[in-house]
């Protein structure tokens, strides 16, 4: 069978695969602190279940469909970096400096590459979607400032709120990330082809 004629894969299971890792993290902090543990300990400890959920995130997205899209794997490669640094120095500052510079480094690559008159938003988004340069061009700027939106936010909140609030806020930013592709499926049909497949492009995930 052909990779067009492929039965399309229900959104919910893309979603599961992409933010499955982000989940088992909150999930497993949210239970060392009711067990007692403190906030910097139990995100050092969760980290390891980041970093395994990470690779079983990736894995499952190659089976399943047979690709890893960009930003699944950036997202995933810093997760294992970062994630690294966390457990060997015992320091969750490494994680959460994580999602500055990642978010930092992708706002700075799809922004200059407008400067540039490159377009990598077709790279970087994932999807085979049929739409006009300019179109790609307006998409990549906001995903770029979306990007640095992220990188902002994350810096001001991790330098002075407690870690509770950081993984909390951390979910937010994942929901987020959903809402602002949702929200340019109107932009996107209304400059598809006519005659090519809605699509969305891959939430701009800002980092597990």
């Amino acid at each position: 069978m052909s990779e067009t004629d492929a039965a399309p894969r229900p959104a919910w299971i893309r979603s599961a695969v992409d933010f499955g890792a982000l989940l088992a993290f909150i999930a497993t902090f949210a239970f060392l602190r009711i067990t007692g543990v403190d906030g910097e300990q139990a995100i050092i400890r969760a980290t390891w279940v980041l970093m395994g959920a990470s690779v079983v995130a990736l894995v499952a997205g190659w089976i399943i469909e047979k690709r890893i899209a960009w930003l699944p794997l950036i997202a995933g490669s810093f997760a294992l970096v970062f994630g690294g640094l966390t457990v060997i120095f015992q320091d969750s500052s490494f994680m959460k400096l994580k999602i500055s510079i990642q978010n930092g480094i992708l706002a700075a690559v799809l922004l200059g590459s407008v400067l540039m008159g490159k377009n990598l938003g077709k790279l970087l988004l994932g999807q085979a979607i049929a739409l006009p340069d300019q179109a790609w061009r307006t998409l990549t700027i906001r995903y770029g400032l979306f990007f640095a939106a992220c990188a902002v936010a994350n810096e001001a909140v991790w330098r002075t709120q407690s870690n509770d609030f950081w993984v909390a806020f951390r979910g937010g930013m994942q929901i987020a990330s959903l809402i602002f592709a949702f929200a340019n499926v109107p932009f996107i049909m209304k400059h598809m082809a006519p005659e090519a497949e809605p699509k969305t492009p891959e939430p701009p995930d800002p980092g597990l």
